[in-house]
């Protein structure tokens, strides 16, 4: 979900400095997300691989053989016809099991600039250090004609902590912003991020509704937390008067913009967008799998722009960080060196790189 949704934002930052291009959006989720139905941008799905909680991927219909093959075929063709000048790709130098080398091999030989975008923050550095060092990773630096980084040296050198075989561009966060909305003091959003693992979140925010009578709490489900409902959060019919659970939002800049106090995973997206809004968030980051979220909120909180807490936190305890002052004092974000123009940065070097990928 969050590939997509950051190669999205850098998608509408090119239109803004050249409205005529045309974008293709390459996605494997099985969902269309508000923020992606965009007229502007032609989206073209592959079959979804989701992780497993052992770290393998499944497909709900394919074997993983016949949707890597798929997604490949779809990828490949796609560059044929579309015949970039660029083609950006999140994360994943060749996807998830190679399934890309063979398109980028043949993009790059009509001409297109490759780019590899990567998140501030990947994962513990002796894991990435193995995934470097593996087929995943080899031949990345002839590839690809730039690594772009979505944060700031600062929080996280790539090539001090990883060993990041090439010398990247720090561009900067890339988070969705609202205009300044006026304060609803009686709101509390909790939010799980765009896929289904953020339940105990949740469960947290209905307790912390339980403390907070005078807050409304907004509950905001990523389109993959279909099986959430307010039944099964809050089974005590007379807690559900002050909670609400939404899905589907473009994105939670708005909500950020009005809300008072804000309890959420630690996952890129949201977490930037929280802070462009000004919100000090309590950070409730996923520990299992991939520790790229704990160690992005724990930074986050020596910097002083949030708090953290584990999944089975008492709600009291964090309910006296949310009595706390919860906006940013003004200038915070730039004091910490945290800047938000990812997207637009990230445009213009993608951009510049028109004409330069012949081979």
């Amino acid at each position: 979900m969050g590939h997509a949704r950051r190669n999205t934002l850098i998608a509408r930052a090119v239109l803004v400095r050249e409205p005529d291009a045309e974008i293709g959006i390459i996605t494997g989720l099985a969902v269309t997300p508000a923020w992606l139905r965009d007229p502007r941008m032609h989206v073209l799905h592959v079959p979804e691989l989701v992780k497993n909680s052992n770290g393998s991927y499944r497909n709900g219909a394919l074997s993983f053989e016949e949707a890597l093959e798929r997604r490949a075929a779809v990828f490949s063709g796609t560059v044929a016809a579309f015949a970039p000048d660029v083609v950006v790709v999140d994360r994943h130098p060749y996807g998830i099991s190679g399934e890309l080398h063979d398109g980028l091999d043949r993009a790059g030989r009509l001409g297109a600039a490759l780019v590899l975008g990567l998140r501030d923050i990947l994962d513990e550095p002796d894991r990435v250090a193995q995934e470097l060092a593996g087929a995943g990773w080899a031949g990345v630096a002839d590839m690809y004609d730039e690594v772009l980084v979505y944060g700031e040296r600062h929080l996280c050198d790539h090539e001090v902590e990883y060993g990041l075989p090439v010398t990247p561009s720090y561009c900067g966060w890339i988070a969705d912003t609202a205009p300044p909305r006026r304060r609803d003091p009686g709101l509390l959003v909790v939010t799980g991020g765009g896929g289904g693992d953020g339940e105990e979140v949740f469960r947290l925010g209905v307790q912390l509704s339980g403390l907070h009578p005078e807050m409304r709490t907004l509950l905001v489900a990523g389109p993959y937390a279909t099986h959430l409902s307010l039944e099964s959060l809050a089974p005590d019919p007379s807690t559900r008067g002050r909670l609400s659970l939404v899905r589907d939002v473009a994105g939670c800049a708005e909500l950020f913009a009005r809300a008072a106090l804000v309890v959420q995973m630690a996952g890129y997206n949201s977490t930037f967008e929280a802070l462009a809004a000004g919100i000090r968030p309590v950070l409730v980051p996923r520990r299992t799998q991939r520790k790229e979220q704990a160690i992005r909120a724990e930074r986050l909180a020596s910097l002083g722009l949030a708090d953290v807490v584990d999944e089975d936190v008492p709600a009291a305890e964090v309910a006296r960080l949310l009595a706390r002052p919860r906006l940013l004092p003004a200038g915070a974000l730039d004091q910490a060196g945290i800047r938000m123009d990812g997207d637009r940065r990230a445009a213009k070097a993608v951009t510049a790189l028109v004409g330069v990928g012949v081979r």
